[in-house]
């Protein structure tokens, strides 16, 4: 028998219901269903509530019900442990969700007969080197998709001093800069004009937001690569790890930006490609 994690939407009441539908399912036939202590809260299983650092025990996949947002969340949670993680999409066409929600249990039969294949995705480690009062303090971040130090409230731009490998590079003036992996690629940093990175790669992408300077290109750096961001001339910036507020940096402060020990592990079931999901993403059709 198998022991399976629901993580969910907090928000969509879809995301309730095809919790509670499915760890009965999931339990009539032997299995074990666990979920985070909130999540158990909200849809009304206490009795499955486990807290996060017992979820992944001898956990066999985690199903994570919601759209893109909450995969990242699904990622954090259980990553490290090198779980695999099922995505099941509720909303618009997500990047990382593949399984439709009326078909979940046909997904679950299928994973638990072995007929899947992992996609693994390179991961962020971003280490916060920081004594602000209002910054995060020292510690280490997980990101799939990406962090990002950018403007304040107050609207002036950003200036984000860049060394790689322990080389000063440049120093970018912009509303922000972002630092994602090959997955965050299509994110993000693809608004502020990066390039699409198929997920099967690992590589470091450093784009700049609206940057008021003459060098305004992304870079494509190797896996291998140490990226250090230093706040620097005086001008706060505010840093966003995959969505998550973290805090405000002050000059001298720094994330240190390097691939995660572990990957994300997602699960998936058909052949569709990066290039199919991008068409369909963007209306290109048939060419």
């Amino acid at each position: 028998m198998a022991t399976v994690a629901f993580v969910l939407h907090h928000e969509h009441r879809e995301a309730a219901s095809l919790a509670r539908t499915a760890a009965a399912w999931l339990r009539e036939r032997g299995h074990e269903v666990r979920l985070p202590k909130r999540d158990a809260d909200l849809v009304g299983l206490a009795e499955l509530a486990t807290h996060d650092d017992e979820l992944c025990i001898d956990l066999d996949v985690a199903v994570s019900l919601g759209g893109d947002g909450t995969m990242l969340r699904t990622v954090d949670l259980v990553s490290d442990h090198q779980v695999p993680v099922i995505g099941v999409n509720l909303g618009h066409l997500g990047y990382l969700t593949e399984v439709d929600a009326a078909k979940l249990t046909v997904a679950l039969n299928r994973f638990f007969a072995g007929s899947y294949h992992l996609s693994e995705r390179m991961r962020l480690a971003v280490a916060v080197e920081a004594d602000s009062p209002e910054a995060p303090g020292s510690g280490t971040w997980p990101a799939l998709n990406e962090a990002v130090l950018g403007k304040t409230p107050t609207g002036q731009i950003v200036h984000v001093e860049v060394i790689v490998d322990g080389q000063p590079f440049t120093t970018y003036h912009a509303d922000g800069l972002i630092i994602a992996t090959p997955t965050g690629s299509t994110a993000y940093a693809w608004s502020a004009g990066g390039p699409l990175i198929s997920p099967d790669h690992a590589a470091l992408l450093l784009a700049p937001v609206a940057p008021h300077m003459l060098f305004d290109r992304a870079l494509v750096l190797p896996p291998a690569s140490t990226v250090r961001l230093v706040v620097a001339e005086d001008r706060p910036a505010a840093l966003s790890v995959d969505g998550r507020n973290l805090g405000t940096m002050q000059t001298g402060d720094a994330i240190v930006c390097t691939a995660a020990e572990h990957p994300a592990r997602l699960v998936t079931f058909d052949s569709t490609s990066f290039l199919d999901i991008v068409k369909a993403k963007f209306g290109l059709g048939a060419r």
